[in-house]
């Protein structure tokens, strides 16, 4: 992801910062896929509790886009703590009817302008199921996948990830965690922070509508 696409993802983050930091102090996490400098508590590539969009501006014009796709990898960086420590809460505590009074949930937005270079579909379904049996609620995690660009393969590869994710939901009887968003740049559309939040908002909606209706 290079020049007019990095520069797209860059003002795209800048602006969700302050609005996420209304809603939590702790502001987001920005995650490289191939930026090693060790930078924060959670592991290599990570800047954390970032709440302004200067601080979204600095970060990106210290890193240079390179390498290949490795989100199953980093994917593992950030739910393997994640999830052992909301099981651990689980195990501890007496009964809970929402599992987020233990552990603040988590949203993944995944901004990528080509295809995946390792496994990430076993990392989701992994999570999944994990949630299912401690039965957290459907918002707990999420996962929000953007294209950039115009990558045919890379839009391919969104499309056929949806489908398959789509197929062990109702296969495996597992939650619905994630949602794709294809390139839409031949419609005048590009990536903005209004179009994310909406996604992202969306989908919580969604799953706490689906949860009161099974009420």
């Amino acid at each position: 992801m290079r020049g007019r696409r990095w520069k797209e993802a860059e003002d795209a983050i800048a602006a969700i910062a302050p609005i996420c930091t209304q809603y939590d102090k702790d502001g987001i996490d920005v995650w490289f896929l191939n930026h090693r400098r060790d930078t924060g508590r959670r592991g290599p590539g990570s800047y954390t509790n970032i709440t302004l969009a200067d601080n979204v501006r600095e970060i990106f014009g210290s890193v240079s886009p390179q390498g290949p796709t490795p989100f199953g990898r980093r994917l593992l960086d950030i739910l393997g703590p994640y999830m052992r420590d909301l099981e651990k809460k689980v195990a501890a505590s007496d009964g809970f009817e929402d599992s987020t009074q233990l552990l603040k949930p988590l949203n993944i937005i995944a901004i990528t302008d080509g295809a995946f270079t390792d496994d990430a579909e076993s990392v989701i379904v992994n999570v999944a199921q994990r949630l299912d049996k401690i039965l957290a609620v459907p918002w707990q995690v999420g996962f929000q996948f953007f294209q950039i660009g115009d990558d045919p393969v890379a839009r391919q590869y969104l499309q056929d990830l949806d489908d398959e994710l789509g197929k062990m939901t109702h296969q495996k009887n597992l939650r619905d965690i994630v949602d794709t968003v294809p390139w839409r740049g031949d419609k005048g559309q590009t990536l903005s922070a209004d179009g994310i939040l909406k996604c992202v908002l969306g989908a919580v909606n969604r799953k706490y509508d689906k949860r009161d209706g099974h009420r």
